[in-house]
């Protein structure tokens, strides 16, 4: 059997089974008083140009709000601002070496900066303004390329096409030196890498996406493609429109290399988790006031998946794969796809100094050391060129812990986290920080990119067919970005341990909304809350909780903190600076998805097992934790530590519904932007054969205030105890699948696609579960060697797939036009042997309460909102 044929039809194989700064003043004056003050460079490092207006002022404003101590104010900072270097990869490298389409004209452009929020979730950067508004510095968006006009962008757009340009984190005044860290010599060499490596750029208007000039950058040729300098019109067109050519509707210059656009865009951590206080929600969401943000809760509302596939059409194979997780949640594979359908929500970062670590966890990883001594090999030990005594050992170790400071005072947590939905993150809460950076595209091209799977490759003998494991220690050796963010770990982990993470309670919440009006008390709420849900509601609701609820969701077990029916969950922490809640309100424990019951395609990731991408961020431990046994997926996906979800937080529960690791328990929610072709908000619910209802309950506009989140935890929490209520959700495609495959000759502007096999096309409403879990490679694969060597099979134990997969092959080689209809014919054999997850419904389990009487139910609602 011809391998090539099998090769040309692969992607479609996939789809054929399922189918603050101005404030009240005038911007003016804001320019006018806020003349930049750039910190003391260190020696031999570039100083960035003072800019018009001061970039960090906003953020020093807010760390003396937050009472934030200098490292953890850097933390923020870099939380907030460093790329890491990633502007090359969402600019070059994701369109053109995986091949999916970011369009960040159509994400960030200015003439629809009041619709952005509603959009795509993100964030407004209120010192960013519209050219052409009052006091706008920028008059037009010529003088911007369709882009806000931010602070610093006096200095940044000077450079935009021609080299020179210093990054603003060259200016960043660095924190004190760790006096126990051994590469510090006692506090006395400050040996950290240049912060410039940071790459803060500045903002595009948008609070975590970031700009730096493209030095390439030729305006006459820009003006010449676009018409103009303020718009990307011609850019990002179809080309459709020049050629006549029907599959050029799917070609845009987006994936054109020798365009190049006046910005490179880069994402900071901040991209996903800036949100707005619950304790001080924006008057206008579209219009926020720094006041007003906190980067830490994470941001339920963000689309960042179909930020990141903004470029693709509608009916691409990878808008259709990657752009349906709800608003809140990505799928952290997506990038480093898996082929395994797990979108999670942003991790919501609370009293993060009370979140549980685990002793003894079998850990193997780079660890800091003062000198090599006489180890020689560069893969166990490696001290950094030029400098004195930085060095990092390679080693397997039980007894790691987790320093953070609190309150100005160094506390070592004894253990390490558990972290992702799954503890997947079990190293260190300093390497899973550095993780998040190649999440986002740090290191890219130096470190990780040749060690994706490649959904195209299905010949396993080429790089690219599976994925591998990167290498940790090889990327710190390369990558000057990897060790600017390593030097200031620390930092970020202590601005997450910092006020900022604090409990943001309903009752200081709603204490906030009266301002200066009648004081409203702890026990105002429990009133309050006791008239909504029936008299002594919330007292019952705690005794429901410990009898039900707090051995998965509470941090502190009965055998240190006495018995659950006499417990105070609200209890302050004496321990605790500032008395934040010592009750987690959750164990973080890792709990068999089969007994939770929920949505458990997520369990079954992958990226962390051993051999694959992420290896050295699971410990031995994860990796070793017993096969759950009755996951219905084949024995071969329940390996290497997967089958699992942690107990989360419940910490504010009031504040982040809907539920569960995907949001998908409660009400669908939306943003309605006026821009249609903008609204990406999807039909989900379906009836028992799995077919879309004709009529879909009405989502819920994005609400922030303090009410509306009440109110839509208060509908999840209902979804939540009346499983049976719930309806059923499954995602998928929204739009016609079209894959062109094979030669397909012009006849004038026709294409003639020879043997009769150009297109495939699967009609919108094809399962985009089995989209993403479809093992085509292997199908393929085994296709190819049914026909050519059956024996191969029969030795590695797939001989009774054999006279099937020779049936598919003949039938497939006979009509290739027909191959389609053939593999449906044929679904309940692949679905069976080449797929990874074949759960559907995406809002099942968790049924504990559901027993309970309506009188509890309402109780336990009352309850956990007061946490």
């Amino acid at each position: 059997m011809k391998r090539a044929l099998l090769v040309a039809i692969a992607a479609s194989v996939i789809l054929a089974v399922s189918m603050g700064l101005f404030d009240d003043r005038s911007r003016g004056d804001a320019h006018a008083q806020n003349a930049a003050a750039i910190a003391a460079v260190p020696a031999g490092q570039p100083a960035p140009e003072a800019s018009l207006v001061d970039q960090d002022a906003p953020y020093y404003e807010a760390c003396a709000r937050e009472g934030l101590s200098d490292s953890e104010c850097v933390g923020r900072l870099i939380w907030f601002k460093a790329t890491a270097g990633n502007d090359r990869f969402h600019t070059y490298t994701f369109q053109q070496r995986i091949g999916v389409l970011v369009d960040w004209f159509r994400v960030l452009r200015a003439d629809q900066r009041d619709d952005r929020f509603w959009a795509w979730g993100i964030i407004n950067d209120p010192s960013c303004c519209k050219p052409g508004d009052p006091d706008c510095p920028a008059k037009s968006v010529d003088e911007t390329y369709g882009f806000d006009w931010c602070p610093g962008d006096d200095v940044l757009l000077k450079y935009v096409g021609k080299p020179g340009y210093v990054d603003p984190a060259c200016g960043l005044k660095d924190a004190a030196l760790d006096p126990d860290d051994p590469h510090g010599q006692g506090g006395k060499t400050d040996q950290r890498h240049s912060a410039c490596d940071l790459k803060f750029g500045t903002s595009t208007g948008a609070l975590g996406i970031r700009k730096f000039p493209n030095p390439r950058f030729d305006a006459a040729r820009w003006k010449q493609l676009n018409g103009e300098l303020g718009t990307w019109s011609g850019f990002n067109a179809r080309l459709a429109a020049k050629t006549g050519i029907e599959s050029d509707q799917r070609v845009s210059r987006l994936a054109d290399g020798s365009v190049e656009p006046p910005f490179l865009i880069g994402t900071a951590c901040g991209s996903c988790h800036i949100a707005f206080d619950p304790l001080n929600p924006p008057a206008d969401p579209a219009h926020p006031q720094w006041e007003n943000l906190k980067g830490l809760i994470g941001n339920q509302y963000t689309r960042m998946s179909e930020l990141l596939t903004s470029g693709m059409p509608l009916s691409s194979l990878e808008y259709q794969m990657f752009a349906h997780a709800r608003p809140g949640v990505t799928d952290t594979s997506a990038i480093s796809h898996d082929q395994i359908n797990n979108p999670g929500t942003i991790n919501a970062l609370i009293n993060v100094a009370q979140r549980p670590v685990f002793k003894g966890e079998v850990v193997t990883k780079w660890r800091k050391a003062a000198s090599c001594g006489a180890e020689k090999d560069e893969d166990k030990c490696w001290c950094e060129p030029g400098r004195e005594g930085k060095c990092w050992l390679r080693s397997t170790r039980d007894d790691d812990t987790t320093p953070v400071h609190l309150g100005g005072q160094k506390v070592v947590l004894p253990g390490v986290h558990h972290i992702l939905k799954g503890g997947e993150d079990s190293t260190g809460a300093l390497e899973a920080i550095q993780r998040v950076y190649f999440n986002i595209g740090s290191c890219s091209e130096q470190c990780w990119v040749n060690h994706l799977a490649d959904m195209r490759q299905v010949d396993p003998e080429q790089r690219g067919f599976g994925q591998t494991p990167f290498n940790i220690g090889q990327c710190r050796r390369d990558c000057p970005n990897f060790r600017a963010v390593e030097d200031r770990l620390q930092n970020i982990l202590d601005f997450f341990a910092s006020a900022e993470s604090d409990q943001t309670d309903l009752q200081a919440a709603r204490a906030a909304v009266r301002k200066g009006g009648k004081p409203y008390s702890r026990a105002d709420l429990v009133a309050d809350l006791d008239s909504e849900f029936g008299p002594g509601a919330v007292g019952r609701g705690q005794t429901v909780f410990a009898e039900n609820c707090a051995r998965c969701h509470s941090s502190i077990p009965e055998s240190e903190g006495g018995s659950f029916k006499n417990r105070d969950f609200a209890a302050a922490s004496e321990q605790h600076p500032r008395q934040v809640r010592a009750d987690f309100l959750g164990n973080d424990q890792a709990t068999p998805v089969t007994e939770v019951g929920t949505f458990r395609c997520r369990s079954l990731h992958s990226n962390h097992m051993a051999g694959n991408l992420y290896m050295e961020s699971a410990s031995e431990t994860l990796r070793q934790r017993p096969v759950v046994a009755d996951i219905p997926e084949r024995n071969g996906l329940k390996d290497g530590g997967r089958g699992y979800l942690r107990n989360v937080s419940l910490v504010n529960v009031w504040a982040t519904a809907p539920f569960m690791h995907n949001n998908a328990i409660g009400p669908e929610i939306c943003g309605k932007p006026a821009n249609k072709e903008n609204d990406f908000h999807r039909a989900r619910y379906v009836d028992g054969s799995g077919k879309l209802l004709a009529q879909q309950p009405e989502c819920l506009r994005y609400d922030p205030t303090v009410e509306g989140r009440f109110q839509l935890y208060k509908l999840s929490m209902f979804d939540l105890l009346h499983p049976r209520e719930r309806g059923s959700k499954r995602t998928l495609t929204n739009a016609d699948l079209l894959i062109d495959v094979g030669v397909r000759p012009l006849d004038g502007k026709t294409e003639k696609p020879m043997f009769d096999f150009g297109q495939v096309k699967i009609p919108a409403g094809s399962s985009v579960g089995f989209i993403n879990g479809l093992m085509h490679k292997q199908l393929v694969g085994d296709l190819f060697l049914a026909k050519r060597h059956p024996e191969r099979l029969q030795a590695e134990g797939k001989g009774a797939l054999v006279p099937t997969l020779q049936t598919i092959a003949d039938e497939i080689l006979k009509k290739p036009s027909r191959f389609v209809d053939i593999l449906r014919e044929q679904r309940a054999f692949i679905v069976a042997n080449y797929q990874t997850c074949d759960q559907e419904i995406e809002n099942e389990g968790h049924r504990f309460g559901e027993d309970l009487s309506e009188a509890d139910k309402k109780a336990l609602t009352a309850f956990l909102a007061t946490l």
